[in-house]
């Protein structure tokens, strides 16, 4: 589970900002907080950011995304482009200065801090802590090319060999990693499994598909002739999953199904793709429907449907920008209570989200999905940075409409229009 992330200095995040996904000390539904073992303070399964256009709540999961693209990539493809792909703060001395992306985790019950500061060609620092047994263990410090290492950090003779081989724009734990060291794995592993969805330039959304070709390629090898119904040989929750998704989305689709297209290549002869065939309700039998045909809400379902519940199942982070993009508010509202709710979500799984969908703080379509420490806002400062806060800062009163207070901007987060007067309209 995610406990905190700090970032500073990533795209309009010029100063340090927090996000943590601690549990307050607010009225709310009781049983959404979990305690888990390894860490003493109850975490919340959901987070969900608000704000005006451009206020930079999208920037927050992307800063996140790159530091898990970090630690996956920055072995293979950062050392051979001798530099870090880093995207600062553009004004000012600000692209000069350093970025810094920090998480502190719970893995298989220890706690983690892990973090890295980088410049645009190197970096320039990297630390990791761990509390096994709830005492501060440091198991390595970096500055630059100079590494320090805690006696908890074992292996020495593999760690010094790690040591040597980390180019000075890779992180030391991408490289641990590659070369087996297990400690290390550990923590890798949790960065590695982060789902990011519809994150700009970081996005994952095509295992989405890719999860569900599996699944129907699984009931083709049972005989049951591409379609995605359940045989009693092949565990298939997660494409029972996504059927009841499908349902509930009430877009009159009924069955899923893989279609070979065999097409003459002149240069490998004959070559054969998949593609999906989504049948919908009519009259008529032959009513299917190839997946680029489909509205773009039966699309996006395909692109983040299968990752969410797939999170939601085997426990994790998801990370999703614009939850509610091309969906109807209450199929949003339903995920969102999934991954509140204990008893459909046993293994702790996360989501974080942006969204502009204030029907999650109640009112409008019933008692609010959301706990008030469960959101968080952004809004620009004077020099264009992001700030970002949680809804927590001004205690409302566990009575007040929460919509309504947002959209009314007492909680800051919102776009100030002015006197809006579009060219050509009104005189």
């Amino acid at each position: 589970m995610l406990i905190e992330f700090r970032v500073e200095n990533h795209r309009s995040l010029k100063t340090e900002q927090v996000l943590t996904m601690e549990a307050g000390r607010v009225d709310g539904d009781a049983t959404i907080p979990r305690t888990v073992p390894g860490y003493s303070k109850p975490l919340l399964p959901v987070a969900a950011l608000y704000g005006a256009n451009a206020s930079g709540k999208s920037n927050v999961l992307s800063a996140l995304a790159f530091m898990r693209r970090a630690v996956v990539d920055s072995l293979f493809n950062w050392a051979a482009d001798d530099h870090v792909p880093r995207d600062p703060f553009a004004w000012g001395d600000a692209h000069e200065q350093p970025s810094l992306y920090e998480a502190t985790i719970l893995q298989d019950g220890v706690r983690y801090q892990y973090g890295f500061v980088v410049s645009n060609k190197c970096v320039e620092e990297e630390w990791l802590f761990a509390w096994p047994k709830a005492k501060k263990q440091v198991w390595f410090r970096r500055q630059g090319q100079k590494f320090t290492f805690g006696e908890e950090l074992r292996l020495s003779g593999a760690r010094r060999w790690i040591e040597k081989v980390t180019k000075a724009n890779a992180l030391f734990l991408a490289v641990g990693n590659t070369f087996g060291h297990q400690q290390l794995k550990t923590v890798y592993g949790w960065f590695n499994q982060l789902q990011t969805v519809g994150i700009e330039d970081f996005t994952r959304e095509a295992p989405g598909q890719l999860l569900i070709l599996d699944e129907l390629r699984r009931h083709e090898t049972h005989g049951d002739a591409g379609h995605a119904s359940r045989t009693e040989s092949d565990d298939s929750e997660l494409m029972d999953d996504f059927r009841n998704l499908l349902f509930h989305a009430d877009i009159g689709i009924v069955d899923i199904k893989l279609d070979r297209v065999v097409s003459e290549s002149e240069l490998k002869g004959r070559s054969e793709r998949l593609r999906f065939l989504l049948k919908h309700q009519g009259d008529s039998e032959d009513t299917w429907l190839t997946l680029d045909r489909e509205s773009r809400g039966t699309r996006v379902l395909f692109h983040r449907g299968p990752l969410v519940i797939r999170t939601l199942r085997q426990g994790g982070v998801v990370i999703v920008d614009e939850l509610e993009s091309s969906l109807h508010p209450n199929l949003a509202m339903k995920i969102v209570q999934q991954f509140n709710d204990p008893i459909q979500n046993p293994k702790h799984a996360q989501l974080i989200f942006t969204t502009h969908d204030t029907n999650l703080l109640g009112n409008t379509l019933g008692s609010a999905v959301l706990r008030r420490d469960q959101v968080w806002l952004t809004e620009k400062d004077p020099t264009g940075g992001s700030v970002l806060y949680p809804l927590t800062d001004f205690k409302p009163r566990k009575p007040e409409n929460l919509e309504r207070g947002y959209l009314q901007g007492r909680y800051g987060a919102v776009p100030f229009l002015g006197t809006l007067s579009l060219s050509g309209i009104g005189g």
